[in-house]
């Protein structure tokens, strides 16, 4: 009975609002950037993350890969530090710095000791600003960029993925991988990781979230100097996509007992009006969990996978509702139509409301436990921004959540799902299938 009891007061505190524990301030700096701050100072460090708009789709269309490669590069060499020398300061300072690209957006997370605050900025201020491009670092670095694309290239999933996007989106910058292909990666130049530099990271396209151990009176001097030496502007945004083709199945041979699936169709923007309900919708039929229509006949009844799931990707200017399933090649052709299926039984007002009363349960309960951490809340600050989010949406969104009724899930299933614009890509060597 104690246990119990115990169980359920976690369940119930963790279901609390946000707004419990988290007082979320904007700051404004005296050079025009702008922060959200979430001050803590029960642990001497403070966490900070900074989203830059554009990311790899901002590569020229003959450079592909050079945002990606840039990037990598900033840890490996700035101002009077050689890579080793960076490294080495950084060891010393205990600070952590993590720089990565995705198709939207190059997103930089550094963790830093107060008591070294000041010295890990400026270790950070240089590798942002006055990045080198040395020589041997860019060819080091090139050669495990390489290396990523060769195993990607045995990698059916990530075969799935690149094809998918491909498909979806064709020329458009959103259409190759963020690390670019060995073609044009091995051909990229010093001017051309400077250049990519000085287009993808500017203040005007910046998104900041910071948590921990500082105030906001002593970080906005603190971000002036982090990145006022950066320009005030990058290169243009690319326009969005054409739309994206009719739905339909290509099939990639590859020599492989089980084939990889990933799937999807165009989805709604995070500022439309139905999108909390589309985030429901999307629990329902194959979010986190074995309680999802898809895990539950594909995998549960049927025994034709280990797991299926779905998710939304807000891509700017181009949102996907997409998902990914793995099954014998015997079984992928089932697996497709059952997926199919179901996506038109939702579509066509098929979800109970029970099913909706278990997603809104565990999506709200759930929501608290992302925020463990100084990093997670820097992470979730920053991408609330980029994402135009308002800024008490953390404090919102269970209510909002909450809210969604199962007309709300039937009217919004009826609007933005339908089963015959499924597009899915299929890498393997499935039985019965042909591409479409």
């Amino acid at each position: 009975m104690i246990a119990r009891l115990v169980i359920a007061l976690g369940l119930l505190l963790a279901a609390l609002p946000v707004r419990a524990a988290l007082d979320i301030e904007e700051v404004t700096t005296p050079g025009g950037l702008t922060a959200w701050l979430v001050e803590d100072r029960s642990l001497p460090f403070v966490a900070i993350d900074l989203r830059f708009s554009g990311g790899s789709a901002i590569d020229p269309p003959d450079r592909p890969g050079a945002v990606n490669l840039m990037t990598a590069l900033l840890e490996e060499g700035a101002g009077t530090r050689d890579a080793s020398g960076f490294q080495a300061e950084a060891e010393a300072l205990a600070a952590r710095f993590q720089f990565r690209t995705r198709r939207d957006t190059v997103a930089i997370s550094a963790r830093m000791l107060t008591e070294n605050r000041a010295e890990s900025v400026a270790l950070l201020r240089d590798a942002l600003t006055v990045p080198r491009f040395d020589a041997d670092a860019v060819e080091r670095v090139r050669a495990q960029v390489l290396a990523g694309l060769a195993q990607d290239a045995q990698d059916p999933e990530a075969q799935a993925s690149d094809a998918f996007f491909a498909a979806m989106f064709g020329d458009h910058p959103y259409g190759h991988p963020p690390e670019g292909n060995a073609t044009a990666v091995a051909a990229l130049t010093a001017d051309d990781l400077r250049a990519a530099h000085a287009a993808a990271l500017s203040r005007g396209n910046v998104h900041i979230g910071v948590a921990g151990d500082i105030g906001a009176e002593e970080l906005a001097p603190l971000l002036d100097a982090l990145l006022g030496g950066l320009p005030a502007t990058g290169a243009p945004l690319p326009g969005p996509p054409p739309a994206p083709p009719p739905g339909g199945l290509a099939v990639m041979p590859f020599d492989t007992p089980q084939s990889v699936a990933v799937f999807g169709q165009a989805a709604i923007a995070e500022d439309d009006p139905d999108f909390i309900a589309t985030f429901v919708i999307n629990q329902i039929v194959g979010g986190s969990g074995f309680e999802s229509r898809l895990m539950s006949e594909l995998r549960e009844k049927r025994g034709l996978t280990y797991g299926v799931y779905s998710w939304l990707a807000p891509l700017d200017g181009a949102p996907l509702w997409m998902g990914q399933v793995a099954s014998s090649n015997a079984t992928m052709a089932q697996a497709v139509d059952l997926i199919r299926e179901q996506w038109a039984d939702v579509a066509g007002g098929g979800v109970s409301q029970a099913e909706l009363d278990a997603a809104k349960t565990y999506l709200t309960g759930a929501y608290p436990l992302r925020f463990d951490g100084k990093d997670r809340i820097a992470s979730i600050l920053s991408g609330m921004q980029q994402s135009g989010r308002p800024i008490d949406y953390v404090l919102d969104r269970n209510a909002m959540v909450a809210a969604v009724t199962l007309d709300d899930i039937r009217r919004v299933a009826g609007r933005v799902m339908d089963a015959e614009a499924l597009r899915f890509v299929v890498v393997g060597q499935p039985a019965d299938m042909v591409g479409q």
